[in-house]
């Protein structure tokens, strides 16, 4: 079994020579000068068969400190075959795949490497000005048969390949051959860089929501991610590594999953620079692990051992609440929760800890997330949650930075809604002086996008901050009247002098825009057939429909929509972007409609292709011409953003669906004998409120077009 080589390969180090090249052991000392610092890290922990041959993939990595020079680090860990990378860039992002001139890779000064099974290999120095908090881009072409991958198979980051025999495009600035996504991290374990202002690493050690879990991809949302936002505002700044895999334990593993303990000297103790681990662990062993609060305990004692006997700081950070999440919790394993985290504060174990389960439990029933922290499944946090465990760190616990601002500044609501039309809604900035002395001089500002107002209730200026106490700033925000629905960034800054410099502390929350009813313009027109009385709503090319409706499909035809007449042609194509739909229940239709006359569909040509949270993609059409939906096809689960596509060719109809408006899917095609000349075409929503009576649902589009 390949679990006992690789535990074997930890406990010497995973020390790998390749090329003449001998991964270093970290120590304190690495943030010396001319030492390397991590700035990135994954724990590759799984592989795979990737069935393809002579492709290039291209992984965008957010980094944590700059520097001047960088390198990568590779492995091949969970594999039992060699892997071969013919060609290695590195350069920083242009967008997308793009990549702003690629600097070439070498390996013990070759441009190929071929790395044996279980072993890793680091590049050679290449000269690069890396920004802190920038996004890099590596490339790796694989040539000849591509056999195995080993991967960190949760990265929330959107990895670009070419397809299978694309050839070698490591060295090309634009991403034009990267045609294929996914979203896991191949063979890249890790970035490093020197001649920085890093002084050492912090690598965060834990499972599922260290490594991000319902955070936002594509958004380095994860709450490292937070922290090394944090840590880089501080006069020397410190390397963020986060070393979470999606279900780890203290007290066990599996062989494409090994314990913390199990892969601590791989994934933490030889990290480049690293001077301080965070510990966040355990909540996957007392739900379904099955484990006790003393083997836990045991498990972080052994942790805690070993990280100091290399000369590290270790930091616990207490176990979140779960209840709710499945059925794992009981009283008993509260019990034990509550042991554990007894432990963590006052154990005399770790250096000091970080309470992550005081930042986002429920004050009223501190065994669940407060709502504004909880993702949905009671376990994972989201955007907000992660950006509280990151608050919840005292940067000058870590021993890697120095000289941070020590007032904070965060903004409530969380997730604040705004109604266009509407007399505005407030937004509150809370200041807080965390440092041991008074700030002075407070002074906060929004920034809000462009035609927005924001009223003051009262002076946003604060002579002085006592330490640990807190003020409030609100304000009275009004988004622009053309402001597009959907989401939009709020930002805080607040400036203060902290020991006779001035200081900044910055936050931001998504606000969402939601319509409210207003009129169609021409040359859109309505049409409904719903006892409820539908509503409508435009703003340039988005449009809101708030329909009722029993059915939409076969023994009933009730609906709302917003249509086009004329606009089907007898050879084209009527496409939308459906961006979301609410309320109603289950088997509510959000879609695209094409008819003879969408105001008489017995007129004939009648088809409509939607979406529905039961039923995923539904294609209806009328087969005889009698106005009644009775021909179905589609299945599948719901989406949005969820592109929807008719292709009429005379009395032929195919419909498509894409969830990114680039990869279309054909659901179906169907005949509708009785599509004659040009027809109308129009967005439409129906509750199918059947079993739900009296209740709507809410469509929201964002395109709508009609070509030939």
């Amino acid at each position: 079994m390949l679990g006992h080589r690789r535990l074997a390969a930890l406990a010497t180090a995973m020390a790998a020579v390749l090329a003449g090249l001998s991964l270093p052991a970290a120590s304190p000392a690495e943030a010396a000068p001319g030492k390397w610092t991590g700035t990135w890290a994954t724990a590759q922990h799984a592989a795979y068969d990737p069935g393809t041959s002579e492709v290039t993939v291209r992984i965008p990595v957010r980094v944590s400190a700059g520097g001047s020079s960088v390198r990568i680090r590779l492995t091949n860990d969970f594999t039992t075959e060699p892997v071969t990378i013919g060609h290695a860039t590195v350069g920083l992002r242009d967008g997308g795949s793009a990549v702003t001139k690629p600097q070439q890779l070498r390996f013990g000064g070759k441009s190929e490497v071929t790395i044996p099974a279980g072993e890793q290999a680091a590049s050679d120095q290449v000269r690069l000005t890396v920004p802190a908090r920038s996004d890099l881009v590596v490339s790796l072409y694989f040539p000849g048969r591509l056999t195995h991958i080993s991967q960190h198979w949760m990265g929330l980051q959107t990895v670009y390949w070419t397809p299978d025999g694309g050839g070698d495009h490591a060295s090309d600035p634009e991403g034009d051959a990267f045609t294929r996504t996914d979203s896991t991290f191949p063979f890249l374990t890790g970035v490093d860089v020197q001649g920085g202002d890093a002084a050492g690493a912090v690598v965060a050690l834990g499972d599922s929501i260290t490594d991000g879990a319902s955070s936002t991809a594509n958004a380095n949302r994860r709450w490292p991610d937070y922290l090394a936002g944090r840590l880089a505002v501080c006069s020397s700044t410190a390397g963020v590594l986060n070393e979470g895999i999606s279900g780890n334990r203290i007290t066990a593993g599996t062989d494409g999953n090994p314990s913390a303990p199990a892969r601590l000297e791989r994934d933490v103790l030889s990290q480049p620079g690293a001077r301080t681990v965070i510990l966040f662990e355990g909540v996957n062993d007392l739900s379904w692990g099955g484990a006790t609060a003393d083997q836990v305990i045991d498990g972080m004692k052994e942790i805690a051992r070993r990280v100091h006997a290399r000369g590290l700081r270790l930091i616990g950070a207490t176990v979140v609440p779960y209840r709710g999440w499945g059925d794992w919790w009981t009283e008993a394993k509260e019990a034990d929760r509550q042991k554990v985290n007894a432990f963590v504060r006052d154990g005399g174990v770790f250096d000091d800890y970080a309470d992550f389960d005081k930042a986002v439990r429920d004050p009223d029933d501190p065994t669940r997330y407060g709502a504004a922290f909880d993702s949905g499944d009671h376990l994972h946090p989201n955007d907000t949650g992660m950006k509280a465990f990151a608050d919840a760190v005292d940067l000058t616990t870590l021993g890697a930075a120095r000289d941070c601002p020590s007032a904070r500044v965060r903004l409530t609501p969380y997730q604040p809604s705004l109604q266009t039309g509407g007399n505005g809604s407030e937004i509150t900035a809370t200041i807080t002086n965390t440092g041991p002395r008074a700030v002075t001089q407070v002074s906060t500002r929004l920034d809000l996008p462009d035609g927005w107002t924001a009223e003051p209730a009262g002076s946003t200026w604060i002579r002085s901050l006592a330490p640990g106490n807190s003020a409030t700033v609100t304000w009275t925000v009004t988004p622009a009247a053309d402001a597009a629905w959907g989401t939009h960034e709020i930002g805080v800054r607040t400036s203060f002098v902290q020991d006779g410099r001035t200081r900044h502390d910055s936050d931001s929350v998504d606000a969402t825009v939601t319509p409210a009813p207003s009129e169609v313009r021409a040359p859109y027109l309505t049409t409904a057939t719903t006892t409820e009385q539908p509503q409508y709503a435009q703003n340039g090319d988005q449009f809101a429909i708030w329909a009722g409706g029993q059915d939409l499909s076969g023994w009933k035809d009730e609906k709302a929509a917003v249509y086009l007449a004329d606009a089907a042609p007898p050879s084209g194509t009527v496409a939308a972007r459906v961006v979301g739909q609410t309320g109603s229940g289950p088997s509510a239709k959000v879609g695209i409609a094409v008819a003879n006359d969408l105001t008489a569909p017995e007129a004939g040509g009648y088809a409509v292709l939607t979406m529905s949270a039961q039923f995923g993609l539904e294609f209806l059409t009328d087969s005889d011409g009698d106005g009644k939906l009775d021909t179905w096809a589609g299945g599948g689960s719901s989406y949005h953003p969820a592109w929807l596509k008719l292709v009429r060719d005379g009395t032929a109809y195919t419909a498509y669906a894409s969830s990114d408006g680039t990869a279309w899917q054909q659901v179906a095609t169907a005949t509708v004998p009785s599509a004659s000349g040009t027809g109308d075409a129009g967005l439409v929503a129906s509750a199918v409120n059947l079993n739900y009576p009296g209740q709507i649902t809410t469509a929201l589009f964002d395109s709508f077009s009609s070509h030939e």
